[in-house]
């Protein structure tokens, strides 16, 4: 983790945004971040104080809330146009208007987060609570903004947690982030994400030249000692990229020992991770060298497992050519292989040094797989806000023709946001230890069982998740917990993507016994993803014959 009080400048001169809730620390650990760059410090609310010549509490008081708004708006432009600083911003100011597009854009935006119970128990030990006219006001209304808030504040470039250290160990994180920013182009910040995990930090670079600057930026993030890569991709993804993916390696001086695996869910298995593994060590890869992923979340879980057991661990780089990986499995280091019993049963975690996703590439998908990433984009819409929600579904109807150049740019701002949200889960709590990570598998529980059942390749992943939303929604629904009408909400959004949303001809006996063998059985019961309303989700215990009762009822 990198010293904040003898870290180096930022070799790139952007400004830094600190953003989170009130209270969390943003003051205070920007000040310690502004001397470790070498930065000026600002506070936000400073500036607002000056040019009004009054407080905070008294702008709310004279003016209302609408104009401090406006003061805040006028504030920021001021600090963008000024000479790069640590800026600690305000608990709404990303929350309004077009400020927090405004600061991915011109720096890197730094969510400082924290638990409300422990916002509220410093705000106790700093009573009055000089400047902070929005939390007095009853809990209730505090734990309302608090979670309308949150979901802006998943929007940061990366997230650090504030709860458990001082500033000046929550400071050094940031600073750390700040170094891995620099590696990041300025034309694809806007839509870039840092996963936050100490010195395992990395960046997720959604930008529609990535494929040619693979090498270069491969060599940023990789040891110097790195010369051997091991290329792995699958035939189909082979035949389109391979030699583009191939070059930009070369070009930036590695030896690449390129192995081309059979296209299909089939192919994670021990046969061929055993390949793989004997294939590389015959080329030459040794401890410092690295594996580059180049194709779906097939060839990411396979070559993430050889990455992570070969020579005990060695490192990795995803490059993902599908939707479905780039939103969701080429991030947050989960690996494995599939057995007899269940998918993905078999596995690892292993961080990547980076995610480098090439939206271009997507126009080369075959159009069932474009199509088949919809699923885990309506999970996240599911998980994340109506918002985040309205803008999948309104991309629904594109995903039954092959994309074009203006839906690539569409999508693209929903694959960032995606990304953005599991990034910040994974920063959360990295191996499911929390439950918040556990969320993700909303729609999975059937969805892989479904998916086993029909045999690997016979039905894609997402055509599965997308059934498995479907019954989550039921489930949710027969437990009172949502209301019943949300489930032909996503079966219509479903359907208008052409996707199957019928889960009812898929609920076998032999699909209701591989929920059995889920990963998040213990003993009899199950920990099921079930929605109360959109963007609000959580992890129900359940006993497998209610789910059982449930589904087929």
């Amino acid at each position: 983790m990198i010293d904040p009080v003898t870290s180096p400048k930022s070799e790139r001169d952007r400004h830094v945004f600190l953003v989170g809730f009130m209270a969390v620390g943003k003051t205070s650990v920007g000040r310690l971040v502004a001397e470790a760059l070498g930065k000026r410090f600002i506070d936000l609310d400073d500036e607002i104080e000056k040019a009004a010549a009054k407080s905070i509490p008294a702008i709310f008081a004279e003016e209302g809330e609408e104009r401090f708004r406006r003061r805040e708006t006028e504030a920021l432009d001021s600090v963008i146009n000024s000479a790069p600083a640590v800026v600690a911003t305000g608990g709404g100011a990303p929350c309004h208007g077009d400020n927090l597009i405004r600061m991915r854009k011109c720096g890197v935006v730094v969510a400082l987060t924290a638990p409300l119970d422990d916002i509220l128990a410093r705000v106790a030990r700093e009573r009055p609570a000089a400047g902070r006219p929005l939390l007095d006001r009853p809990e209730s209304e505090v734990r309302a903004l608090y979670d309308r808030r949150i979901r802006f504040y998943r929007q940061a470039h990366a997230c650090v947690r504030t709860e458990d250290d001082p500033p000046s160990i929550v400071a050094s994180a940031v600073a750390g982030l700040v170094a891995i920013s620099d590696m990041i182009p300025d034309r694809a910040l806007a839509k870039a994400n840092i996963v936050s995990l100490s010195q395992r930090a990395y960046p997720i670079i959604v930008d529609p030249h990535a494929m040619d600057q693979l090498g270069q930026l491969s060599r940023t993030v990789l040891s110097d000692s790195c010369t051997h890569i091991g290329l792995v991709s699958d035939t189909n993804v082979a035949a389109v990229h391979g030699e583009r993916a191939r070059t930009s390696l070369e070009q930036a001086g590695f030896q690449v020992a390129e192995q081309v695996v059979p296209a299909g869910e089939a192919t994670k298995s021990f046969a061929e991770y055993s390949r793989l593994a004997e294939a590389f060590v015959t080329a030459g890869l040794d401890r410092r060298s690295a594996i580059v992923a180049l194709g779906g979340g097939m060839v990411g879980d396979l070559a993430g497992l050889v990455a992570a057991t070969l020579f005990r661990g060695i490192a990795f780089v995803q490059m993902p050519t599908s939707v479905l990986a780039m939103v969701d499995a080429a991030i947050g280091g989960k690996t494995g292989i599939n057995i007899e019993a269940g998918k993905n049963l078999v596995g690892a975690f292993w961080q990547p040094r980076m995610v480098l996703a090439d939206t271009s590439v997507l126009a080369t998908l075959p159009l069932r797989q474009w199509r088949a990433a919809f699923g885990e984009l309506i999970k996240y819409g599911l998980l994340d806000s109506q918002e985040l929600y309205a803008a999948v579904d309104a991309l629904a109807p594109s995903m039954k023709s092959q994309p074009e150049a203006a839906m690539l740019s569409e999508i693209s701002d929903v694959i960032q946001r995606c990304a953005a949200f599991k990034s910040w889960v994974v920063s959360r709590d990295e191996r499911e230890q929390t439950g918040e990570r556990a969320l993700l598998n909303l729609g999975h529980t059937v969805g892989h069982a479904i998916e086993a059942a029909a045999g690997y390749g016979e039905l894609l992943h997402g055509e599965a998740v997308g059934l498995g939303l479907v019954a989550a929604c039921r489930v949710s629904a027969r437990l009172g917990l949502c209301d019943p009408a949300l489930e032909a909400r996503v079966c219509e959004t479903l359907r208008r993507a052409g996707l199957d949303a019928d889960v009812d001809s898929w609920l076998q006996h032999d699909v209701i016994e591989r929920i059995r063998v889920d990963k998040k059985r213990t003993g009899a019961r199950i920990r099921f993803v079930t929605i109360k309303e959109i963007g609000e989700c959580s992890l129900t215990h359940l006993a497998l014959s209610e789910i059982e009762r449930i589904l087929r009822g």
